[in-house]
């Protein structure tokens, strides 16, 4: 099948078949020597649905690729993806911990700024935001580096 069909099939963009290849996730097929079209082989539908997926639930796409590589390893089994799974749990969970900080600390400026009346040069959002004595940067340091991935 052509590249649109295997995009439509996979819900996602033809552009995002050719990223798949690009970084080595998929291999793209060989271009006929007549000039014709490339051949997708069905299975590739299923790579990108079953990566596509693993991202929803928060893997990367090398991580996502790790876990297909498992797939196909005969001496691996399903104690691997379990542990890998765990892993990304774990991830998942420290990151909920950090924006319920997050989450906590912004209603606190929020609950303190007047909301009118107060010119933004006293504004205590501002001041907080400005404020290098409240540690701020330092105490988000992981939510602004995983904010980035």
């Amino acid at each position: 099948m052509r590249i649109g069909t295997v995009a439509k099939k996979a819900g996602v963009g033809v552009e995002t078949i050719r990223f798949y290849e690009r970084i080595g996730i998929i291999d793209q097929p060989q271009k006929p020597a007549n000039g014709g079209f490339r051949r997708y082989p069905d299975g590739v539908v299923r790579k990108v649905r079953f990566i596509k997926h693993a991202q929803a639930l928060g893997f990367t796409l090398s991580e996502a690729d790790e876990l297909l590589a498992l797939e196909t390893d005969p001496n691996a089994d399903c104690a691997k993806v379990r542990a890998r799974a765990e892993v990304k749990l774990g991830s998942i969970r420290r990151k909920i911990a950090s924006l319920n900080t997050i989450e906590a600390a912004l209603g606190d400026i929020i609950d303190a700024c007047p909301g009118r009346g107060v010119a933004t040069g006293r504004c205590s959002i501002l001041a907080t935001l400005k404020s290098a004595e409240n540690g701020l940067q330092e105490q988000f340091r992981e939510h602004i580096e995983f904010d980035g991935e």
